[in-house]
């Protein structure tokens, strides 16, 4: 206990916990500068901290985000677009990652550095192609635009095909004697065992769909089809940025990603560490 206890008091402890107590707060600040001004009935100044704390505080801003204008309609289709792309990823990403992991498919080394190069592609190459293939298709302010190009992601497949490589082969030859499919090995054996990688993609796949703003942006015209990314730069004015309702909307953005990393924090966890001791 007394070796416990000065562990804990020493020098070295207290430095680190000095170190991560200001990342900590670091980290916070932005979130506090939001929600701050989003809480103020007036913001004739926020460029200092200080002077966001002297004023009157309100939720006004944010009943009249919830209240007037489509907001509801942008966060039902970011939750539509968001959900669906998740389960896509971690559905199809485990299969071809599988696949890449596991079976003796032509040219799989060649398909396997395919799949690190796209991740190097930024998007903005893409968008043009990708645009005029969803017009092509009709797909213009519509779902299908929004969920079906980002249902298998490059990184998902990376991700998986690596996790996988690392579980124990002897457990699918095992399935495999008793009579298990391929695919009955993957959901039955392969998924159980990848929970924590598959969370991480879950939470991953989420937080960018919930954030993207270029694609959403490039495939919607009507305000009924628009996302909570898209719909919040209307805030935003040629002359005047309404910054109280403007952060109010991106509060409440933020909340159901803070929501999801809470509650699965600590698969979170395992699944970034996985692999990092092996042995």
């Amino acid at each position: 206990m007394a070796s416990i206890s000065d562990k804990r008091l020493s020098p070295g402890g207290i430095a680190r916990q000095l170190f991560l107590t200001v990342v900590l707060l670091l980290m916070l600040f932005p979130l506090a500068w939001m929600l701050i001004i989003a809480l103020r009935e007036r913001t004739p100044d926020f460029t200092s901290f200080f002077g966001l704390l002297s004023g009157p505080f309100t939720v006004k801003n944010f009943t009249d985000v919830v209240t007037s204008g489509p907001f509801d309609t942008y966060f039902f289709n970011s939750t539509i677009v968001a959900l669906v792309v998740v389960v896509g990823n971690v559905l199809f990403c485990s299969m071809v990652g599988y696949a890449l992991a596991r079976r003796r498919i032509p040219w799989k080394g060649f398909w396997g550095v395919t799949v690190v190069a796209v991740m190097m592609i930024p998007p903005q190459v893409i968008m043009i192609p990708l645009y005029r293939l969803m017009v092509s298709f009709g797909w213009i302010d519509t779902y299908w635009a929004l969920i079906v190009p980002f249902l298998v992601t490059p990184f998902g497949v990376f991700l998986m095909r690596q996790y996988i490589l690392g579980l124990p082969i002897e457990v699918e030859e095992a399935a495999r004697i008793d009579g298990a499919t391929d695919l009955g090995i993957l959901f039955r054996v392969i998924m159980p065992m990848a929970k924590p990688m598959l969370v991480v993609l879950a939470v991953f796949t989420f937080l960018t769909t919930w954030n993207t703003f270029l694609y959403p942006f490039l495939f919607t015209n009507a305000e009924s089809m628009r996302t909570l990314t898209v719909g919040l730069t209307f805030y935003l004015g040629n002359q005047s940025i309404d910054w109280g309702h403007l952060m109010a909307g991106a509060s409440i953005s933020a909340l159901p990603v803070i929501i999801l990393f809470v509650i699965f924090q600590k698969q979170i966890i395992e699944g970034m560490t996985a692999g990092a001791v092996k042995g």
